[in-house]
């Protein structure tokens, strides 16, 4: 399935080359998530992008300061655009966390840019920039299957607890697909999985 516009991070989001006159801040930030999504964290470099984007160094020092400017404006698009569709995509589905699984599931099914950076960010929870980014990622993610889970009748402990298992089911099936780059499974196979896994997790479908 496409999207009618493209995401940060997606290099249909931009020219493959751009002059150093029409070049901006966002060029730079979608090509630093470009990377990102790639090769991970680590790799993300001024000489690198320059070379992607068909201009010199000095275009990208119009714009930032440094190599962690860049990054730091980067995360943020990710974290504000993405992530923020991200949880409007699951919160529109319903208030029963079968729903809302189902379409964290099936979100990251699809692969999208954004889990692409997602699992690379994993990656780099060393880097200063990062942890804090994730933590917040994390525990707005929570925070909504915690609320679903809530609204299905379960106390506020319980709700923590499967919201939790849930987050950690999404991580690992993300870490498991695009990091270890697994087999994939058929779109037969992973709805029985997605089905499998809201039965074990949502009360009144097989799991208390």
């Amino acid at each position: 399935m496409t999207h009618a516009h493209p995401h940060p991070g997606d290099s249909r989001a931009r020219p493959a080359a751009a002059s150093h006159n029409r070049l901006s801040a966002e060029d730079w930030e979608l090509a630093a998530l470009d990377l990102i999504a790639e090769q991970g964290v680590g790799a993300l470099a001024v000489e690198t992008l320059a070379k992607r984007l068909g201009v010199t160094k000095g275009s990208f020092y119009w714009h930032f300061r440094n190599r962690e400017a860049l990054l730091k404006a980067a995360l943020s698009r990710w974290e504000n655009h993405d992530e923020r569709e991200l949880l409007g995509h699951i919160a529109a589905v319903g208030d029963h966390p079968r729903e809302r699984l189902g379409a964290l599931f099936r979100w990251v099914s699809r692969e999208v840019r954004p889990h692409r950076i997602y699992a690379a960010l994993m990656q780099a929870l060393d880097h200063p920039l990062v942890r804090p980014l994730m933590a917040r990622v994390s525990q707005r993610r929570m925070d909504l299957l915690t609320l679903a889970f809530r609204q299905a009748g379960l106390d506020r402990a319980e709700a923590q607890h499967r919201a939790r298992l849930t987050y950690a089911a999404y991580v690992g099936f993300l870490q498991l697909n695009l990091t270890l780059a697994l087999p994939h499974l058929s779109h037969e196979q992973y709805e029985a999985y997605v089905e499998h896994v809201i039965s074990a997790l949502v009360p009144g479908n097989g799991g208390n």
